[in-house]
């Protein structure tokens, strides 16, 4: 099979029955099923042509997980805010694109608690739950507020993240499945150090526009026969030719027995992908 690739798509197992996420890749017009072919041996390869995933334009460079560079430089989706939503500028008239900001940032979303190489907080719209934890292959997760847009979510972030990371060791998440944790303990800890700036911020924004929620911890299970005892990684412009056995896929990782490659970084990547 051969075509430009995205991000593998994802659907959450009942971890409770031993059910794995499954996943698919994007390849062309077609989703390939990856999970069935654990245990086989996989050939990627890069076919030196790059195609952006906003504009489907030749580029000889990816930007931002598959932008050409005017994309990267125009887009509201590629903006720092995305990533420090803290940072929202479209009170100041500066959105690259309002209406796009207006459809995706003044939705509801979710402040969350995610275990995946240890207890992290996070943000994400309500329509990414679950996607958003098993791209960044969370054995865990927890929503703890739920508020009215991305820059509320950012703010509460920005509290939380005194006293916890905000960011996942992928190295470390891809050597073992995380120790579990009790979210909800953990949780109720983080509310009472922050408590002072949770009130301040609701005072601010308004009481009905941040809401804490007690909800259930969501258990992910993801298909690994073994999981590596070094992480190396695999790039496709230094290596075109990538072949190996699967031995499983966690977060957008697949894991080899010769390194891992991360599919979300090589997003409009052109390749042709053949199991043996």
């Amino acid at each position: 099979m051969i075509g430009n690739i995205k991000k593998m798509q994802t659907t959450l197992g009942d971890a409770a029955k031993d059910e794995s996420v499954q996943y698919q890749l994007p390849i062309g017009e077609d989703l390939l099923p990856m999970n069935e072919h654990i245990g086989q041996t996989i050939k990627l390869s890069y076919k030196s042509e790059i195609h952006c995933v906003a504009c489907g334009r030749k580029t000889n460079k990816s930007f931002g997980q598959g932008h050409c560079f005017p994309c990267f430089r125009s887009l509201a989706s590629c903006d720092m805010c995305i990533m420090k939503p803290e940072t929202c500028h479209y009170a100041e008239g500066t959105c690259r694109e309002p209406e796009w900001g207006e459809s995706h940032c003044f939705k509801p979303h979710f402040v969350y608690l995610a275990n995946s190489s240890g207890i992290k907080v996070g943000i994400t719209r309500g329509t990414q739950i679950p996607t958003r934890w098993m791209d960044q292959g969370a054995g865990q997760a927890l929503p703890i507020f739920q508020v009215a847009n991305r820059l509320q979510s950012g703010l509460l972030e920005m509290a939380l993240k005194q006293h916890v990371s905000d960011r996942t060791d992928w190295r470390k998440m891809l050597k073992s499945d995380a120790e579990q944790q009790d979210l909800k303990a953990i949780r109720d800890e983080l509310l009472e150090k922050c408590e002072s700036e949770i009130m301040v911020l609701k005072h601010e924004q308004g009481e009905d526009a941040i809401q804490t929620i007690d909800e259930q911890v969501v258990d992910i299970k993801y298909p690994i026969v073994e999981y590596p005892e070094k992480i190396k990684s695999l790039n496709f412009d230094k290596q075109p030719d990538i072949e190996g056995t699967l031995m499983g896929i966690k977060g957008q990782y697949l894991i080899l027995d010769v390194g891992v490659l991360n599919i979300r970084k090589f997003s409009g990547y052109n390749l042709q992908v053949d199991f043996m």
